[in-house]
């Protein structure tokens, strides 16, 4: 008797903790009644999105709308974009145009929306020892790549920062592969964007970074924006929703909600209390031109 009261007893421990669990992991629709949670729904997003900061924002709010739990994963574009080929992941926030329009060419993406943009800038020590303040960008590099005085740091990780930096020296008449093997004063730091700035401080060199990510970063280093304007400095993000996502529904939520007015309104907000500018201005799946 006092066996068979033991067995009651423990099957309605379990019961009730199964019960407890169930709720820890759903939440109440109007009705008050349990949801189970969505399964779990995974980001590859490019390193400056989430060295910024901006995804440590947008991630509650996606996972409160659309009751989902949100696994962002962080890399280089390149990198992003493999996870996305391998169907590792949903959905992508990358910034690399023409890997982006590959991506969705070769059937791995449904479209490839513009849902933010900023710039990029070359960065460097403030005295400038190389004298490139205010030359074109091209005219920059071409000046870093014949002197051979001063130190760039390039990202050399295949992410869409490194991408835009290639573009440049092809803009300039370089071979890349001539500019990788040209000498000491380019290093690869094969690594995201907030340690390459780190080397480049430390060893007082240039280096090509978006503008979000160096703003975040300012206080930490001594570097300063040495060139800023050009056309080719242009930095579009773009959603992708992978034509392989466990739940294609929740892909096009994702988009939906990162060019909605709200959050739109949040990302050209984002930044400007602590750093008296926005690291982010949002097109809402317009791609700008300038």
């Amino acid at each position: 008797m006092k066996k068979f009261a033991f067995y009651i007893l423990t099957i309605a421990m379990i019961v009730s903790i199964a019960g407890t669990c169930f709720a820890c992991s759903s939440s109440e629709d109007q009705s008050g009644q349990l949801l189970p949670k969505e399964e779990r729904f995974r980001v590859a997003t490019t390193t400056s999105l989430y060295d910024t900061g901006l995804w440590s924002l947008l991630e509650p709010l996606f996972e409160e709308e659309y009751n989902v739990e949100l696994d962002v994963l962080y890399a280089g574009t390149g990198i992003a974009i493999e996870y996305g080929e391998n169907g590792d992941v949903d959905a992508l926030t990358v910034h690399d145009k023409a890997k982006e329009e590959k991506f969705v060419a070769d059937g791995y993406g449904v479209e490839r929306v513009p849902f933010a943009y900023n710039y990029f800038l070359i960065v460097g020590p403030e005295d400038d020892p190389a004298g490139i303040m205010d030359m074109t960008p091209e005219e920059a590099f071409t000046t870093l790549a014949e002197e051979q005085s001063s130190s760039f740091v390039s990202r050399g990780d295949n992410s869409g920062t490194h991408s835009k930096e290639k573009a440049i020296w092809v803009a300039a008449g370089y071979n890349y592969s001539d500019i990788e093997s040209s000498g000491s004063w380019y290093i690869e730091a094969g690594t995201g964007m907030g340690p390459t700035l780190a080397m480049a401080s430390e060893k007082q060199a240039y280096t090509l970074t978006d503008m979000g990510t160096y703003l975040a970063y300012k206080g930490d280093i001594d570097l300063v924006p040495i060139v800023e304007s050009g056309s080719i400095l242009l930095n579009v993000y773009s959603v992708i929703a992978c034509t392989e996502a466990t739940s294609p529904e929740m892909a096009q939520n994702l988009v939906d909600f990162l060019t909605s007015d709200e959050i739109q309104q949040k990302i050209g907000d984002y930044g400007t209390d602590e750093y008296g500018e926005s690291l982010f201005i949002p097109c809402a799946g317009n791609e700008p031109t300038n």
